[in-house]
């Protein structure tokens, strides 16, 4: 998966947001969550570099942990909907779609939407943006990707991390290893570059 989303899917689908125009801030978002043992790193190391963050969670992920989802929302964080099952939009009615979407936002109750895998269709976004912000990304750390190294991940960051950036990390296990790496030094990164994270706010309208 490229790190950046072509042109002309941008073109095709404008209701998609894939960065935001800031000359000051980045905006860290973690996908797949909440996940014991591991969002507690994550909330850990946001708070060390005084850093905000929007969780992309799972709806069945939050029903099963709510004190946890709890500890991200009094932490300061913004929360997304993730989908309630972790859905791929291709091969998927839009019926079947958004009503998992919608079944997610009873435990999530957030106006913003990012589609598990980037896999939505048309059909599917044109239902959803009356209600849902649809969130994407410009930089995709890959951390979920057991291919590669650590190092190649924060690398991957690094090198297309921008004032503006939507980014994307993981809270699971599977991404645990990689993120854990790139993930502290991200954030000193963006220190150093005079940036702030901070979470996303858009509103209908």
């Amino acid at each position: 998966m490229k790190i950046t989303a072509p042109k002309f899917i941008k073109r095709m689908m404008p209701e998609l947001i894939w960065g935001l125009e800031d000359d000051e801030r980045v905006f860290l978002t973690f996908d797949d969550g909440p996940t014991p043992g591991i969002t507690e790193y994550i909330l850990q190391q946001l708070d060390k570099y005084n850093a905000k963050a929007t969780f992309f969670c799972l709806g069945k992920n939050v029903e099963m942990y709510p004190d946890l989802y709890e500890r991200i929302i009094a932490a300061g964080h913004k929360v997304g909907n993730h989908s309630y099952s972790h859905i791929k939009g291709w091969g998927r009615s839009e019926e079947e779609y958004v009503e998992d979407v919608d079944f997610a936002n009873q435990f999530l109750h957030s106006d913003l939407y990012r589609p598990p895998y980037g896999r939505i269709t048309g059909a599917q976004v044109k239902a959803l943006a009356p209600r849902y912000r649809l969130i994407m990304w410009d930089v995709l750390s890959q951390d979920y990707n057991r291919n590669i190294s650590p190092q190649k991940c924060l690398n991957k960051v690094l090198r297309h991390v921008k004032a503006g950036s939507v980014v994307v990390f993981h809270d699971s296990g599977k991404a645990y290893k990689n993120m854990h790496y790139a993930l502290p030094r991200t954030l000193q990164y963006i220190k150093e570059q005079g940036l702030r994270c901070s979470t996303i706010e858009l509103w209908k309208g």
